[in-house]
Formats: C-alpha cells, structure tokens, sequence
C-alpha cells in the first residue's frame, strides 16, 4: 500500500524505503490529478480544439478572401454559379414580359427554377476547416489537444507533490527562498503559454501560410497543427521560467549578478540559438528571441535587488551586534576598588 502522506520535517531522518514510499504516493497523487483533468479536458475537447485552431483559422478566412486556397476557388465557383442564377432569373422574366407564349414563358421559368434549385444545393468549401486524411485521426488528434491541457491544468497539483516532497531537505532559509520560487512557477508558465498563443502562433500561421500563398493549394492538417500550436505554447512556457532558473543560481550563489551583467552577450547568443531551435520562422524567431532577452534582464534586476536586500539585513545585523555589545559589559559585575595597604599587609 502506498505511504500515507504527512508533513515530513527538516529533522526527521526516514529510511531508503520510507522516502520511495513516500515518492510513489506523490506521483500517484500527481497521476490522479492529470487523469481528473483529462477527464475536464476530453469533456470540453471540442471547445478546446476550437479555442487552439482560431489562429490558423483566421488566417484561413483572410485567404479565401482574397480567392486562394481550395475554400477560396469555392467560394468564386459558388459566386460564379449565383450570377449565373441571377442572370437565367432575370433572362426568365424579360421572355415574360416580352409578349412571348405563354408555352416559352413557362418553359423559360422551369428551366429558371430548376437552375435556382441547383445553385441553392450547392455549399462552398468551409473557409476555417482542418483536415484529417485517415481513419483515427479525429479522435487520435482529440485525445492529444485533451492530454495537453490536462498537464497544464494539473501543474500546480504536480508541482505542490514536487515542492512537498524535496521541502523536507531544505533548512529553513533555504525554504524562505524555494517558497516564492516555486509559487511563481505555474504563473510564468501560464503567463509564457499565453504569450505563445497571443502572440508567436498568430505570426507564425499569418506568415507560414501567407508565403507564396498564390502558388500553392494549402490544407492544413489537424494532425500537424495542433502539435505545431501546442509545441510553442509549451515551449515559450519552459522560456517564461528563466528568471526562476537565473534567481535560483544567484541566491543558490552559484553565479553572481556581476556574471549576469558581464555576460549579455553570451546570453543574447543563447536566446537566438533557442528561438531558431523552435518551430516557426524568422518573424516567430525574433518574437521567441526578445522575451528571452527582456526575461534575463528583468531576472538581473531581481537578482540586484535581492543582493541589496540581503546586504541591507547583514549590515543591521552587524550594527546591532556592536550596538548590543557596547551596552552590555564584558562582566556583569564592577572590579572594586584597589584597597590600600595597611601594616598587616607589610612582607
């Protein structure tokens, strides 16, 4: 049976076996958590794919608009097959009213209707629709986007277990230090993920899809794209965790702000190799470069404060060290007086 989970403190000392006990119950609890929120996600999985596919499909729209793509040589067919509607209808009444038979009158006007029907029947290809070429790729897709969410519903579940379980090893300094780190992690990763879906996805689909657009037919497939969606979203989420990873090295006093400072360089290199590692093109480059370059400068700005911080405490502490010992003496009993010699004391 799993280990019943209860608080484990800095002094408890636990056996091999006690602390994998206690891990398999975290990551049982974790599980659970992703499951329950599968369950949410599958459940509201049509929402979902909608919400993540509005990017592409408004792209989608604007092209067939402008009458490229399969959804936009529809749409002049259908516009094509309503003039011609139009024209046999008002072809049907000019014979009408021209004084012809009424035999050619009626004949003119079936043949008006019939065409009418005909047009009325026929439905252009929806501008905003993803494909799927195989049999299981509907609901293959449906479950992907659901696990998906799912993790990122259960984070903060999975990160308390994380937290919870490697507390114990933590005095309590470094506790007062993990603490706000840990707490700010699901909001960066939230806050990444919405820069990625906001920002990055709409220039990428906008760009991706618009190059040479009159030279191809482009049909976008659900299978490639919500993994596409979901790749940025996720990673400018892990991209959105580098100041937590930059102040926890700094108060960790494995590097210092000074080598922050002195190594800009260096770091806005790193910033462009991982924004061309990611998917997209150079406009999503330069959008997944400058969040890293502004996240590393705000992470020097934190890290400064907090040295300034800790600096202000050690001098108070040090004035009141000195402050305390000047008005405290050294024994806590006055020496007497020397007494003077008297004739008994002569040798």
């Amino acid at each position: 049976m799993p280990r019943k989970l209860t608080p484990v403190h800095h002094d408890d000392h636990l056996s091999i076996v006690e602390h994998l006990d206690e891990l398999r119950s975290r990551i049982i609890v974790s599980l659970i958590a992703v499951a329950v929120a599968f369950g949410v996600a599958f459940w509201q999985n049509k929402r979902l794919l909608a919400w993540l596919a509005a990017p592409v499909k408004k792209v989608l729209t604007n092209q067939a608009k402008k009458g490229l793509g399969p959804a936009g040589q529809s749409s002049q067919v259908t516009q094509a097959l309503r003039g011609i509607d139009k024209a046999v209808k008002q072809y049907a009444a000019s014979i009408c009213t021209s004084g012809a038979g009424a035999k050619t009158c009626q004949s003119v006007t079936s043949f008006s209707s019939h065409v009418h029907h005909a047009v009325a029947a026929v439905r252009p290809v929806p501008a905003d629709t993803l494909y799927t070429f195989t049999v299981g790729e509907p609901f293959t897709v449906s479950v992907t986007v659901a696990m998906y969410f799912s993790l990122l519903i259960a984070m903060p579940v999975i990160l308390f277990q994380v937290y919870a379980y490697v507390l114990p090893a933590f005095s309590p300094r470094e506790r007062a230090v993990a603490l706000p780190i840990l707490l700010a992690v699901p909001g960066l990763l939230v806050g990444g993920a919405a820069f990625g879906y906001y920002i990055v996805l709409p220039a990428a689909t906008h760009f991706l899809l618009g190059f040479n657009a009159s030279q191809f037919n482009v049909i976008v497939q659900a299978n490639s794209y919500y993994p596409f969606a979901a790749l940025i979203m996720v990673a400018m989420g892990l991209i959105f965790q580098i100041p937590i990873l930059l102040i926890a090295l700094t108060r960790a006093e494995i590097i210092t702000t000074r080598h922050l400072r002195k190594n800009r360089r260096i770091a806005i290199a790193v910033a462009a190799v991982i924004a061309a590692l990611l998917p997209g093109d150079a406009i999503t480059m330069i959008l997944e470069t400058l969040p890293i370059i502004v996240l590393y400068e705000i992470s020097i700005h934190i890290s400064a404060i907090l040295d300034l911080r800790d600096r202000r405490r050690a001098r108070a502490g040090t004035t009141a060290v000195v402050a305390h010992a000047v008005a405290t003496p050294s024994s806590g009993t006055p020496a007497p007086p020397p007494r003077p010699l008297g004739d008994d004391d002569a040798v």
